[in-house]
């Protein structure tokens, strides 16, 4: 697959275009990415709306059937399921940390690890997160270990 580049003046309008022979899973997965990129994510606090970007996120969390997004100081409720939010950062730095939780890699700071074969993620704002034992492959892969 080919890959160009080309930086624009300001008073361009900036596009992206994906030639394919067929539209695949692939290509639409990428499609969705780009799409969840632009649009970001509505959260709800206090009776108000928010737009949020993904890179403000620093875990996606369901409690007692709620769903939660967790940004550096506040936390959004949202009507995305877990498997919702899973399909839109597909491709992106989150992954499952449990059967509950959805991390974003970039926010953790440190990871060490804790009992019974699980691992603790400190992450950027000082939070403490639990990743199961079944995502710590998916962990250290992504921590390069």
């Amino acid at each position: 697959m080919k890959i160009t580049i080309e930086e624009i003046g300001k008073d361009g309008e900036e596009e992206i275009i994906l030639r394919c022979h067929e539209m695949s899973d692939s290509v639409l997965d990428i499609v969705r990415q780009l799409r969840a990129l632009q649009t970001g994510l509505v959260g709800y606090r206090d009776g108000e709306i928010h737009r949020l970007s993904f890179d403000d996120i620093y875990y996606f969390e369901v409690v007692d059937s709620k769903s939660f997004f967790y940004c550096r100081e506040e936390v959004f409720e949202s009507r995305l399921k877990l498997y919702e939010f899973d399909e839109l950062c597909r491709g992106m730095s989150f992954f499952r940390a449990s059967k509950s939780m959805i991390v974003n890699s970039d926010k953790i700071d440190y990871i060490s690890p804790s009992f019974s074969g699980r691992f603790e993620a400190v992450l950027e704002n000082g939070e403490r997160v639990t990743v199961s034992r079944q995502y710590v492959g998916v962990l250290k892969e992504i921590m390069g270990l």
